[in-house]
């Protein structure tokens, strides 16, 4: 009659839990509904956002729907507002509410430097940073074979143009330290030799309030090749 017994997990002391029958095995803890299908619909929205899970979502609904005047119905008109004005810069692929973007137009700005980054979220980083005072080009992504991103799905073409533009003098490659970035990096180099303007990247190796014995390898070796004057 042993075999009539379910299965149990061992614990220290004896038998803890059943074990799940096999065709209760890997199913994914879901939680049941317990809203009407408006809020459903508004916890599944929440959800697709980074950063947020299913229950990260339900803190967030439940937030917005205790702060319905004050929170909700702001940001409705918010978003509906964007929606209908956002656009993407013609010029440099930056999003924005105008075309061209504030940053293009902007006169205090140096029309001699671009600096080329992979997606709008590098472009709004460096700003944060004040890090420089200069012109951007967004890229839309970097090249990446493995996933079928090739020269003609990013704005490449565009770049090369706007370096042929007299007034430009340097083309800053402000893209990530990634084999997909660097190879991307390296295609651009290629392409804008013929354009009388300087290619510089961005210095790799250590970071500010870095300790060299938690970096790796590669960091390390960078670091050592970016060397430069102390000062």
């Amino acid at each position: 009659m042993l075999s009539a017994l379910p299965l149990t997990r061992l614990g220290p002391f004896g038998p803890r839990h059943p074990l799940p029958a096999s065709g209760e095995r890997g199913k994914k803890d879901t939680m049941p509904a317990v809203a009407g299908p408006e809020i459903e619909r508004l916890i599944q929205l929440l959800a697709r956002l980074p950063g947020l899970g299913p229950r990260s979502a339900r803190r967030a609904a439940l937030h917005l729907i205790k702060k319905r005047e004050a929170l909700m119905a702001p940001l409705t008109s918010a978003l509906q507002t964007a929606s209908e004005k956002i656009v993407v810069c013609g010029t440099c692929g930056n999003i924005d509410t105008q075309n061209p973007c504030t940053v293009c137009t902007d006169p205090r700005r140096d029309p001699a430097v671009i600096v080329v980054v992979a997606d709008v979220a590098d472009l709004w980083a460096l700003e944060r940073a004040s890090a420089i005072n200069a012109r951007y080009h967004v890229l839309g992504g970097t090249l990446s074979p493995l996933d079928g991103i090739g020269p003609g799905d990013l704005t490449i073409d565009a770049l090369v143009a706007r370096a042929h533009d007299g007034a430009v003098s340097e083309v800053i490659l402000a893209l990530n330290a990634t084999v997909d970035g660097q190879t991307t990096a390296h295609y651009i180099t290629d392409l804008l030799r013929e354009a009388n303007v300087k290619v510089t990247r961005l210095a790799h190796g250590v970071p500010v309030g870095g300790e060299l014995d938690y970096l790796d390898e590669g960091t390390l070796s960078a670091a050592m090749r970016s060397r430069t004057l102390f000062d």
